[in-house]
């Protein structure tokens, strides 16, 4: 098992590790919409927080040794339901013809007032 640290991200806050590598699998923990550079919560456009949030689960995979097509399943969560329409436009816009199986989960808040989080299971490449 291996710890993954993206270098261009600073070291988590809490008890956890952005991701984890193991017997091939890359498993990211939930990524929430927060630019790279200041590591600010971004809490504008839904469809740009979306993006955002998989963005750092694609730097995340890229530490690990895998991509955003390798991808077998996500979790999305999102603070209110009606943005769903929103999301689920960027998502696919991001993720192209990939598929990975997925479910989104209503939760009441996110952390720093966002709107989305997203977590992600992968092989490596």
């Amino acid at each position: 098992m291996r710890r993954i640290q993206p270098s261009d991200q600073p070291q988590p806050k809490g008890h956890y590790s952005p991701g984890i590598e193991h017997n091939g699998l890359v498993y990211v923990s939930g990524q929430l919409p927060m630019t790279l550079d200041t590591r600010e919560p971004f809490t504008g456009d839904i469809g740009e927080q979306t993006e955002l949030a998989l963005r750092n689960v694609e730097a995340v995979l890229h530490a690990g040794g895998s991509d955003l097509n390798h991808v077998l399943q996500m979790t999305i969560y999102v603070s209110d339901m009606e943005l769903w329409d929103a999301v689920n436009r960027k998502y696919a816009e991001v993720m192209g013809d990939h598929r990975p199986a997925r479910a989104i989960v209503p939760v009441k808040d996110l952390h720093f007032g966002t709107q989305i989080e997203i977590q992600a299971i992968a092989t490596k490449i």
